[in-house]
């Protein structure tokens, strides 16, 4: 007699194909974020080279923003018409050109201009939840969208100590390119792994293939058409909610550096290893934010429970560790402050990009999309408003004013989100046609 026995895995593959393209995803995130914050601490040394002041360094930041907001859409829609595969290829060599071109800048226009550039390319987030929607289980949405942007936070930390160790050994120049020269590896690796279809994978198993998500077939797929209007009127406060995020997010990533290096007078090699530790916080935020919103759902499959009240925890106790930095000037107080509060902030990132797989599985790739431009929003105004206020006041501590009073409010607004998945939109069938009779 033959027992029947679960499929064999491919021989020579320890490791599954649904792991390593989560794999690739987390690496793609920890590029994707250090190429945007490189020029955090790399404005250390290039701010006086090009002679450049806080407002103009906060235009430099902010400048990848703008292409970045109108792409979010347009990057999730082309995610949803022309798959996961091409699309995160073709942007990742976008932003490994701008990086190497940013490198080889000589003046305040040509470092706005890679920026831009790179804004075109980084807006790859929404293509990765298309991935993430196909290649996931349903039950661990939360932990993917929580492991990949742990992933970010992670390459946020690694950022200040990889530049500052890059530009002692090839000078800022140097430590740009030979960062886009890595990205660059990384979009080769994608394209010839990656299948939009996990069924297409030659690696995957039988027994992988029964956990994830039914796929639709190509010709559905290019037929269907995206509810533009009534996904952006179900997202619209939730991409309020996020901008309220996002503008901590990118106030963190642009100024901590410098805020360690001119509030506290250290120099660059301390000040890196500061905001890494600060940084560090928000790896253990994403990631434990994605675990326990699962567990909640597992339990519950209650998505307010699962989703909104872990931004609102998540976005009180960033508000409340941010209090003391306002009214105290201690190095070792703000450490610990900063850290906290940006743990909390990136607490709530796993639930929140869930959010988009939850309401409109089909159509994430626009869903999130739509959502990220609400942090998109935030990244071109929150690095240039803090760096007037900076250049105004000579105050490092005001700008984290704007940040409690944002996360007060989105906690607030948290409350009326619509979580549901949205129900589908119903097919008008033409009526047949009634013949006269006779």
């Amino acid at each position: 007699m033959h027992s029947e026995e679960p499929a064999a895995e491919p021989r020579g593959r320890a490791i599954p194909a649904t792991t390593v393209v989560l794999i690739l995803l987390c690496l793609m995130y920890a590029i994707n974020y250090i190429v945007r914050v490189n020029v955090s601490t790399a404005a250390a040394v290039f701010k006086d080279e090009l002679h450049l002041t806080n407002t103009q360094v906060g235009k430099i930041f902010s400048a990848f923003a703008y292409p970045y907001l109108v792409f979010q859409i347009i990057g999730g829609w082309v995610s949803d018409r022309f798959g996961a595969r091409l699309a995160l290829t073709v942007f990742a060599i976008i932003w490994s050109a701008a990086t190497v071109f940013m490198g080889l800048a000589h003046g305040l226009s040509a470092m706005l201009f890679g920026r831009v550039m790179l804004g075109i390319g980084v807006s790859a987030l929404p293509t990765a939840t298309r991935a993430m929607s196909a290649w996931m289980p349903e039950a661990k949405r939360g932990f993917a969208q929580g492991i990949t942007h742990s992933a970010a936070r992670l390459g946020n930390a690694l950022t200040p100590p990889l530049v500052a160790g890059l530009i002692a050994v090839v000078a800022w120049r140097g430590s740009f390119i030979v960062l886009g020269t890595l990205s660059l590896g990384w979009a080769v690796v994608w394209g010839w792994y990656f299948r939009d279809k996990p069924a297409d994978h030659p690696g995957i198993t039988p027994a992988e293939l029964k956990t994830l998500p039914r796929q639709r077939s190509r010709a559905d797929h290019k037929t269907e058409r995206v509810p533009f209007l009534r996904l952006a009127r179900r997202m619209f406060l939730v991409t309020v909610v996020y901008f309220c995020y996002g503008w901590t997010l990118w106030f963190f990533l642009a100024w901590i550096p410098q805020f360690f290096l001119h509030s506290y007078n250290l120099n660059l090699n301390s000040t890196a290893l500061f905001a890494a530790g600060v940084f560090l916080g928000g790896v253990l935020g994403d990631l434990l934010g994605g675990i326990v919103s699962d567990r909640i759902f597992e339990r519950t499959h209650d998505r307010k429970k699962a989703r909104r009240n872990l931004i609102v925890f998540g976005f009180l106790g960033s508000l409340i560790m941010m209090l003391p930095i306002v009214f105290l000037h201690n190095l070792t107080s703000a450490v610990i402050c900063l850290s906290l509060a940006f743990f909390f902030a990136e607490f709530t990132v796993g639930p929140m990009w869930a959010i988009p797989m939850d309401i409109a599985p089909r159509f994430s790739g626009f869903a999130s999309g739509f959502m990220n431009t609400g942090s998109a929003l935030a990244a071109i105004i929150s690095p240039v408003l803090a760096g007037k206020l900076i250049d105004r006041t000579g105050n490092w501590q005001l700008p984290f004013v704007g940040s409690i009073v944002l996360l007060l409010c989105g906690s607030i607004l948290a409350f009326w989100m619509k979580l549901d998945e949205m129900p589908a939109e119903p097919r008008v069938t033409a009526k047949p046609a009634v013949l006269p009779a006779v």
